[in-house]
């Protein structure tokens, strides 16, 4: 049996991945070693710019319960332990939606059987060979294995990703064993949350904020209550000899009144498990020395790893890349890829995960024990008071600053960037941009009077939709400077990527042949050659 992409682990990653294929016309088959959906308590929701990613897709909704779109959930927030005052922005770019990994991959997996995804659970990738026409794969299971043709295989398989080691593709990275973290759902006393404010009192300590994680000189400590689940107590000490015996809620006491100097009175955690009760010696921080090799791709934990710092960095990320590869893998399989698309996928994704390396790094930094730490964290607060540090590292954190290079003839403000909060004003009404980007389809919107360049793409009118009407700012848009757009400013024409980054935007309502010409050039460069499509050919809203 021959298929054109076979995807191995049905994660977060690989599951959005084969979303994304499905909505571009591939149909892959994606492998999952696990009988069941792993009910291992893992990631807790999802953190910045990947937020904004699932509102393009439409899966915002399913996954808040909302149908609002998405916005800054607080004014605070955090960076290596110290406060990141949000207030202090015009906008944050720190979306979050709370949600358990397992409710993140079953509202994929549902929207994946929706799209007719197949998906072989208890098949094990144990084999693989590449040659020049595509790649042979050998499938264990129960009853024996068997091999399996694909021309892509994509791992989504985790930190120790066998598609990562069949392909030969080195991990290398920073390890700490310095570093012991503990975590444990646990039962609290009622009297020891403030109703009004949800924040943990801990008598001799303070009132300690939820989600939060807050530094001592002995080590580090949140408090996290999760929907649906009962608190999770986490804490991070250095230099501590490990037990021997398994972890238990005592030593998680203990390791508290170490960090904080005062006793949290903790009980078994009440309701349906599985409930977290861990121990994790060290941490590490890796990058795949390739992300490609050979038509085969790794996305995910399998091509990064992220230490020592919040918001489900590896998680996040992941599900960017899925974005980011899918539709470039279906461009190739349909034939109408330029000769540089896929190599992109690396050089793009590569990118971010180096920024969130720095970050990682940081942070790391930033909550480890000394008086010298102290002093340069008390640096810190002083520069957190100035607005354009907060911007900086909440743009960090969100995984908002990353930027694509678009080409020589995509120069505008907006070229690079995720697509900005904007709404367009057609005929029938305004529409925000989220919404008309579902299909995962590159779009044009055009609000030039003539529709110029609407016509411009005509010849790509199998591949590029085309919205006709007038931007409009959103009430609290992201710009490419994480402020809100001024009505005066928006671009008179945008063309997005289907990952939803701008490839391409024009500020003026009359345009001359050297804009036009830009345009081609661009659309050429990530949609390939025009065809011969009439205008008729165009899928256009008004």
């Amino acid at each position: 049996m021959s298929v054109d992409v076979v995807i191995v682990g049905a994660g977060p990653a690989g599951l959005m991945l084969a979303c994304e294929l499905a909505l571009a016309g591939v149909q892959p088959i994606v492998l999952e070693r696990r009988d069941e959906p792993s009910t291992e308590p893992k990631a807790n929701g999802l953190l910045g710019q990947v937020v904004r990613v699932i509102d393009h897709r439409g899966l915002h909704e399913r996954l808040a319960g909302s149908s609002e779109p998405p916005s800054p959930n607080s004014a605070y927030f955090m960076f290596g332990g110290l406060g990141l005052d949000l207030s202090l922005l015009t906008h944050s770019p720190v979306y979050a939606v709370p949600a358990t990994q397992r409710a993140i991959e079953a509202m994929l997996e549902e929207r994946a059987g929706e799209l007719k995804v197949r998906i072989r659970r208890g098949h094990e990738l144990v084999g693989m060979d590449p040659d020049e026409d595509g790649i042979t794969l050998r499938v264990a299971t129960t009853e024996g294995e068997y091999e399996l043709r694909t021309r892509f295989a994509v791992g989504a398989d985790g930190a120790h990703s066998a598609t990562r080691k069949l392909a030969g593709i080195d991990f290398p990275g920073v390890h700490h064993d310095r570093m012991t973290v503990r975590s444990a759902h646990v039962t609290l006393p009622p009297e020891g949350i403030d109703p009004g404010t949800g924040m943990l009192q801990v008598p001799g300590y303070g009132p300690v904020p939820p989600f939060l994680p807050h530094r001592t000189e002995r080590g580090g400590f949140s408090y996290a209550p999760l929907p649906g689940q009962p608190p999770l107590l986490t804490t991070t000490e250095w230099d501590q000899p490990e037990p021997a015996s398994s972890m238990t809620l005592a030593e998680l006491g203990d390791s508290i009144r170490r960090v904080l100097g005062a006793e949290v009175p903790l009980q078994e955690p009440r309701g349906p498990g599985p409930h977290v009760l861990r121990r994790m010696t060290g941490g590490h921080t890796r990058l795949a020395t390739r992300y490609a090799d050979r038509g085969v791709f790794l996305i995910g934990d399998a091509a990064h790893l992220f230490g020592a710092t919040g918001g489900g960095p590896g998680l996040n990320l992941g599900l960017q890349d899925a974005v980011n590869l899918g539709w470039k893998l279906a461009s190739a399989i349909r034939g109408d890829a330029p000769a540089d698309l896929l190599p992109s996928f690396e050089t793009e994704r590569r990118a971010a995960a180096e920024r969130m390396i720095v970050n990682a790094r940081a942070q790391a930094a930033l909550i480890a024990p000394g008086s010298d730490v102290t002093g340069l964290r008390e640096l810190f607060a002083e520069l957190l008071r100035d607005p354009a540090v907060v911007a900086r590292l909440a743009a960090l954190t969100a995984g908002a600053d990353v930027r694509y290079d678009m080409g020589p003839e995509s120069t505008h403000a907006y070229a690079g960037r995720f697509s900005p909060d904007l709404s367009v004003q057609t005929a029938a009404g305004s529409v925000r941009v989220a919404e008309l980007t579902h299909s995962a389809r590159p779009l044009l919107v055009d609000m030039t009077p003539a529709g110029i360049f609407a016509e411009a793409l005509a010849s790509w009118g199998d591949r590029v939709d085309v919205v006709h009407g007038r931007l409009i700012a959103a009430a609290s848009p992201t710009s490419p400077d994480q402020e809100p757009a001024d009505q005066g400013t928006l671009p008179s024409a945008l063309l997005l990527r289907p990952d939803c980054y701008v490839a391409w935007a024009s500020s003026t309502h009359h345009p001359d042949r050297t804009e036009v010409e830009n345009l081609h050039a661009t659309t050429t460069r990530w949609f390939g050659a025009p065809s011969t499509m009439p205008v008729e050919g165009l899928r256009t809203t008004t």
